[in-house]
């Protein structure tokens, strides 16, 4: 695997997939052809010309063919897929069903659809169809029950502590970003680097290895290469790997040490408040009080604990004390250590780290 890591491979998608061993990558992100089926060229109401996606890598001869095509690349990325990993295709109305139910033939499970609303859509200068202004993103585990990465806290943290929504507001690439030669798009449809930040900070973590089979200008390396992934991308146009080879060698990454995300607690081992006593981490008998020692319990042999009339469990017990339906006991009992009362939660967390 170390053989495509931090490479371009320069091919067709599907013949290169066939190269990589099974179950080599954390996280696919993939921005295949649409299949727009341009007909001719678009113009402005001036009779400027619009720069619209007519390459001929976006050019299928019938819907059975893209059909084809879309099974393929999606049937190798399967395999090589983790099976713990997760997949993200991006597409427009002209592909995105078509792709849909392709994954799920196929046996990917999936998770949500994602909308990009795009703030500075281009207009529909005909004024015959309603403005196209987002594109959907489908994200997929490989199977129904793979135990795929979701950094939800992060998430909800990045959002200013409401749950991230299904919906994103990012404007189209443009500015600076934008890569050009002579004044022209080196590539027609280059997605922006806050797009691909998302959803890696979603559905990875540092030292995974994501893979892009469509790698185009190489957003995805770039984000990758900041952020403290590994990555592995997939191109047959020889301008846009040589685009994508130039933003690479001047992207600088994120220093390691704040490369770090919210640990989710269901990724965190489980550890009851009994397996202190088991250990020897805390003995039976020992007294554990709240943060300002007005109450204090006993530790039972079985990992329960005793306050006057009242013995169950540490959160329980706590409860009862409050009155309250509920109460992290981790957090309400404290433990003596030398002058000091420390949460029964930093315990649990020595643990954890030994483990």
């Amino acid at each position: 695997m170390r053989a495509f890591q931090n490479k371009l491979i320069k091919g067709d998608c599907i013949e290169e997939l066939k190269k990589i061993p099974n179950e080599t990558f954390d996280l696919i992100f993939a921005d295949p052809p649409y299949n727009l089926q341009l007909q001719k060229s678009l113009t402005r109401p001036d009779r400027s010309k619009v720069s619209a996606v007519n390459d001929n890598w976006d050019q299928f001869e019938s819907f059975k063919s893209y059909d084809k095509f879309t099974y393929d690349w999606l049937s190798q990325c399967k395999r090589v897929l983790k099976n713990n990993g997760s997949i993200w295709v991006i597409g427009s109305y002209h592909n995105i069903f078509r792709v849909g139910k392709i994954l799920q033939d196929l046996g990917f499970w999936i998770l949500n659809d994602v909308i990009w609303n795009k703030s500075n859509p281009m207009p529909n200068f005909k004024g015959t169809r309603f403005t196209n202004a987002h594109e959907t993103l489908i994200w997929a585990s490989k199977r129904k029950n793979s135990k795929y990465t979701f950094n939800y806290k992060s998430m909800k943290c990045f959002n200013d502590d409401l749950q991230m929504r299904s919906t994103w507001n990012f404007p189209i690439c443009n500015g600076k970003e934008r890569i050009k030669k002579n004044g022209l798009k080196v590539h027609s449809t280059q997605k922006p680097e806050s797009l691909i930040h998302r959803i890696m900070l979603a559905s990875s973590n540092k030292k995974d290895f994501i893979l892009d089979p469509f790698l185009g200008s190489g957003t995805t390396a770039v984000v990758s290469k900041k952020i403290g992934r590994l990555y592995c991308g997939i191109e047959k146009e020889k301008k846009y790997i040589e685009a994508a080879i130039e933003r690479i060698r001047k992207t600088n990454p994120i220093k390691d040490e704040y490369l770090d995300v919210i640990e989710n607690n269901k990724s965190k081992p489980r550890i009851p408040f009994g397996s202190l006593i088991e250990l020897g981490v805390i003995k039976p008998g020992s007294e554990i009080y709240d943060q300002k020692k007005k109450f204090f319990a006993k530790v039972m042999i079985d990992g329960s604990i005793k306050y006057k009339d009242n013995e169950g469990s540490i959160h329980k017990v706590a409860a009862q004390i409050l009155g309250a339906e509920s109460c992290n006991g981790w957090t309400y009992w404290h433990y003596q250590e030398g002058n000091k009362l420390k949460p029964i939660d930093d315990l649990r967390q020595r643990l954890r780290t030994s483990s």
